[in-house]
This record gives structure tokens, C-alpha cells and sequence, in this order.
């Protein structure tokens, strides 16, 4: 007689990982940026220019927010809150 096999264990499911961003890609859309650059006055931009003021931001979005995680964990909460949005964007300032 043959040897039964043992049920195979099921995996447990990986994790999902964000997709890699891709070099050109942006989190931000162009579309906003560029009509906020035009109302307060830049009727033409390169978009170049475009991409460099988007990557700028983002870095600075991603700073703020990890300086004030570390602020939310220092009071032992999970929540981000706009204090302390504030208080990191003021620290990267001045």
C-alpha cells in the first residue's frame, strides 16, 4: 500500500507591499500644481520646472510626516494629528 501524504500547510498570505514608484512617477498630479503656479503668476512652466517643484514637495511631505511620527510616538499615540504636522513642519523651518 502506498503512503498517504500529509495535507499540504497552507501559507499564511504575504503581505502587500506598495507598489515601487517608478523613476518620473509622482504621488502628486501635475495638473494642480501647475494651475497653483499659474495663479500666483507663472503663466508658462517648463515641465522640468514642474517636476523639480513636485519632487521638492515630496520630499518635504515625507520628512514632515516622519518627524511627526516620531512626535506621536514620544506621546505614545498612534493617530497623526495637524499639531503635529505643525509642530514638524516648524522644526524642518526653523
Amino acid at each position: 500500500m502506498a503512503k498517504k501524504k500529509a495535507p499540504a500547510k497552507k501559507a499564511a498570505p504575504a503581505k502587500k507591499k506598495a507598489p515601487a514608484k517608478k523613476k518620473g512617477e509622482s504621488y502628486m498630479a501635475k495638473a494642480p500644481i501647475r494651475r497653483l503656479m499659474k495663479k500666483v503668476g507663472a503663466d508658462l512652466v517648463a515641465a522640468e520646472a514642474l517636476d523639480q517643484l513636485i519632487n521638492f514637495l515630496e520630499k518635504t511631505a515625507v520628512a514632515t510626516t516622519k518627524k511627526a511620527i516620531k512626535i506621536c510616538n514620544a506621546d505614545k499615540r498612534k493617530r497623526v494629528m495637524a499639531g503635529d504636522i505643525r509642530k514638524a513642519s516648524l522644526k524642518l523651518i526653523g
